[in-house]
């Protein structure tokens, strides 16, 4: 009983006579109203438009249509791709697993932009339906399953675990690092590989099979910023070239797309400072946006050249 219909019980108890009935009635209005006030509202039905394509039956891709029932549904795009799949279509093919935002799973393209279906909720203010795409341009295996073969490759291409120039010391049981050391590594060691940063960069699109991708060179900074490793020289010497880091050109949809809120284009600009020391073509919006990373003596430039 609601705190209104307690006071209600109370009158109705304490008034005799006629003055009962109407405390009654007080008491019944009031539980009414509260009864009303915690009905949620109805969310009703909503479309969603997810791309379809089998390598088994020859036909062209296309989108087609599911109509999920919100109120039976949970919040998550991921809730309802499931729902469909559990109740009006079990061909659906999709990846996911922790339901958490933590594995990297459930990456695809929802409404244009390349997130983890766990983590975007519903728009249930919009009556446009959902549009759900596989990650653009990876070849696909099957309806929203990207084929990430070569994102992985790449990834094992910069060898990415710790690697030592000796054996531990007799005794010695970690590789010891300070707090200062540690926080270097923020944001980076967080990143899941759910590849929306990759797929979203123009950059990869055009050399996929040469650039490495904002991905796999914040991973690869990972490691050159640690300060446990010893082979900084080796690692840093394997990605020289034309095309392995520098086909970046600071788009930066890879800082705009990320579900962990990371930023890859900031570790490429540390990693390009650190294997070209003192260099100076890293770039004025850069020094701008990452102060951290360079002493910010271009802002006044890029200013001045502004007001010009």
């Amino acid at each position: 009983m609601s705190v209104l219909g307690r006071v209600g019980f109370r009158l109705a108890a304490r008034v005799p006579g006629a003055n009962r009935v109407v405390a009654a009635r007080f008491s019944s209005v009031a539980t009414q109203a509260d009864l009303k006030l915690q009905t949620p509202k109805k969310k009703g039905d909503k479309q969603f438009k997810i791309y379809r394509w089998s390598p088994e039956n020859g036909e062209k891709p296309f989108l087609q249509t599911y109509t999920v029932d919100l109120d039976q549904c949970g919040p998550m795009i991921l809730d309802a791709i499931i729902k469909i799949k559990n109740e009006q279509d079990s061909t659906l093919t999709f990846r996911r697993s922790c339901r958490e935002g933590i594995c990297g799973s459930c990456a695809m393209n929802i409404n244009g932009i390349n997130t983890l279906a766990c983590l975007c909720s519903i728009d249930t203010s919009s009556p446009e339906p959902v549009k759900i795409y596989p990650l653009p341009h990876f070849f696909v295996v099957k309806d929203l399953v990207p084929d990430l073969s070569l994102f992985y490759a790449q990834y094992r291409s910069i060898q990415p675990w710790l690697q030592r120039k000796g054996p531990k010391a007799p005794g010695q049981k970690e590789y010891l690092q300070s707090k200062e050391d540690r926080k270097k590594l923020d944001g980076m060691y967080e990143c899941i590989l759910c590849a929306c940063c990759s797929a979203a960069c123009p950059s990869y699109w055009w050399n996929a099979d040469r650039y490495l991708g904002p991905a796999v060179l914040m991973q690869a900074y990972r490691w050159v910023a640690d300060s446990r490793d010893e082979h900084t020289a080796e690692r840093l010497a394997r990605l020289e070239g034309d095309f392995k880091v520098y086909r970046c050109h600071k788009i930066l949809n890879c800082s705009a797309t990320c579900p962990k809120n990371l930023k890859p284009a900031q570790a490429i600009v540390k990693l390009k400072e650190a294997m070209s020391p003192g260099s100076s073509d890293l770039g004025l919006v850069h020094d701008v946006m990452y102060g951290d990373v360079f002493s910010g003596s271009h802002a006044e430039e890029l200013e001045k050249a502004q007001i010009q």
